[in-house]
Parts: structure tokens; C-alpha cells; sequence
């Protein structure tokens, strides 16, 4: 019998929230297999089973644990007992449909991509157009429209922010009620950067093995600027005025958790290549969930690119 126990996240964290089982107790898994993330001031972390087995987990999502508390079991004596893993529909070869069990609607014949729709969600007693009355793809978004029809609906749900995320709501706050704050708008000719990238974005990423975005060149101007402007690169503490003499940019990343921050660290001492492979390492960081508080910490200076949304 495994025991699978906390990690420590970083120093100073003591306890962790248990974020989300991505594994029930009594299913097999894999060795190395993720099987539960957990949350804390830091980061979000992803914890791997450490051996083959049939899992028992002891603690459930949503509770708040020490670091180094045991949270599953796994039998790796089970080994042999393995599985496939079965979806929760039977065919019926005299009726040539699939029944979906525990519900009484019954599905004619679907493709892959509408047997994998029906099955995340609760529609019932879809029409198939396709060939013979196959059940497409498309026939499940039409049911679920129909299904959406009537009057408007007036749900609402919660739920609880992870601790990365409660941590950065508070900061964002305490930096709102401590800084003086001031937007302005200026238009600049991009002609020329254009005409830079389209030139040379092949041959870079050829050469390099990332992409010659945009991101460098405003990084790159940024750097620039501070150096000639350093009352914008530093930080009112008190009664007196802090001048940094390095710039650490921090570049908005949007996640599934979220928009995060990670900061480029001495970027007036990267090139374009450097640039352009430390945002694609922390962007990469940022989305798999490995991201943590202090990648996101001391930034001299913030670029967020809303382009990419819509915005100007």
C-alpha cells in the first residue's frame, strides 16, 4: 500500500488546499499518472500517483491539509486486476442503438464526435439527419439550443477561488489602494515592425525554435524607455523614492484560471531570441498550472497586450 502525501509547495506554506480530484477512489491508475491538484499561496500543483494501482482517496476537494498529510492510498497490489475503463453506455445489437444506462433515453447510432457530446451532457430524445438517421455532431448542438429555448433563465452558481486565486484578488487591491493611478492612450505607427517581422519571422524561428512576435519588440521599448525615463521604473516607499536599476517586466498571460503576470527577469539584459523564449517558458508555466506567486512578484513595470482580445 502506497501512501501518497502532501508536498511542500515552497517555503514558509504549511497547508494547501486540495483543489480537485481528477481521479475517484477505487478507479486504477497508472504510475506517474496526475491525480489530484492542489492549491496554495504560492501555486497550484499537480501530484502524480507513485506507483500502478487502485486508488483510495482520503480527503476530499474543497478541504484545507498540512503539507506532508497523507490524502490517498494506492494497492499496487492490484496490478494484475487492471481494467479498461468503461463509458457508461451498452450496445444493444438486436436494436442497433446505444442505451445509456441509469437514464431511459435511448440514442440511435451517433459518430465519435456526437457519442463523446451526448455523453457530457443531459439531452434526451435527439432526432439523427445523417445517413440512415445517424445521430451528427451537429443534430446535438441543435438539440441543446432547443433545450435553451423559453424563458430566460435566472441561475446563478459559486465557486470557491483557489488560494493562488484569493492571493492575487488581495493584491490587486492592495496595490489599487497604494499606488496613484493614471491612464493615457497614445497610437503608434507599427509599420515599420511589421515590415521587420515579415522580413525575418521565418528565419528566426528557424534559428531559434520560437516565433518572432510582438512581445519582444514592445518588451525591448519598454526596457529603453525606463532606462531614459527611471522615475517610471521605481516605487514610492514612505517618504522617499526607490529607483530600480534593472528592469523586470512583468507580461499579462491569459489562463484557464485566469489573467496572471509572470515577470521577465533583468530583460535589459536579453535579446530578442531570450525575450521571446523566457514569455513562451513562463506562458507555458502559467497555463499547465505550475505557475507560482513569486514568478509573479516584483515587476518593475507591466505590459498586457489586449489585442488579442479585441481591444485597441
Amino acid at each position: 500500500m502506497i501512501e501518497i502525501k502532501v508536498p511542500s509547495p515552497g517555503e514558509s506554506i504549511t497547508e494547501v488546499e486540495i483543489a480537485n480530484w481528477l481521479v475517484n477512489s477505487g478507479d486504477y491508475v497508472e504510475k506517474d499518472q496526475e491525480i489530484c491538484e492542489i492549491d496554495s499561496d504560492k501555486a497550484t500543483l499537480t501530484i502524480n500517483a507513485e506507483a500502478s494501482g487502485v486508488i483510495d482517496v482520503l480527503v476530499n476537494s474543497g478541504e484545507m491539509i498540512a503539507v506532508g498529510s497523507i490524502i490517498c492510498k494506492i494497492d499496487s497490489s492490484k496490478v494484475s486486476e487492471k481494467k479498461p475503463k468503461q463509458d457508461n453506455y451498452k450496445e444493444d445489437s438486436t436494436k442497433k442503438v446505444l442505451v445509456k444506462e441509469n437514464q431511459i433515453n435511448i440514442v440511435k447510432e451517433a459518430s465519435p464526435a456526437a457519442k463523446k457530446m451526448i455523453r457530457e451532457s443531459r439531452i434526451e430524445n435527439i432526432k439523427g439527419t445523417g445517413k440512415n438517421g445517424r445521430i451528427t455532431k451537429q443534430d446535438v448542438l441543435n438539440s441543446s439550443v432547443a433545450m435553451g429555448n423559453g424563458p430566460g433563465k435566472r441561475n446563478s452558481s459559486r465557486k470557491k477561488l483557489s488560494s493562488l486565486r484569493r492571493k492575487l484578488a488581495n493584491r490587486l487591491v492592495t496595490v489599487k489602494n497604494e499606488t496613484a493611478m493614471l491612464t493615457t492612450f497614445n497610437e503608434v505607427d507599427m509599420s515599420a515592425i511589421n515590415k521587420i517581422r515579415k522580413k525575418y519571422k521565418d528565419k528566426f524561428q528557424k534559428k531559434y525554435g520560437v516565433k518572432l512576435g510582438f512581445m519582444s519588440f514592445f518588451t525591448k521599448a519598454v526596457v529603453k524607455a525606463l532606462q531614459d525615463f527611471p522615475d517610471v521604473n521605481s516605487m514610492i516607499d514612505g517618504d522617499e523614492i526607490v529607483h530600480y536599476e534593472y528592469q523586470d517586466v512583468s507580461i499579462a498571460v491569459s489562463t484557464p484560471k485566469g489573467l496572471m503576470a509572470p515577470v521577465v527577469r533583468n530583460a535589459e539584459d536579453l535579446d530578442f531570441e531570450g525575450v521571446e523564449k523566457e514569455i513562451v517558458r513562463l506562458a507555458e508555466k502559467a497555463r499547465n498550472g505550475k505557475i507560482s506567486i513569486d514568478d509573479m512578484l516584483g515587476g518593475t513595470f507591466t505590459i498586457t497586450n489586449g489585442g488579442v482580445f479585441g481591444s485597441m
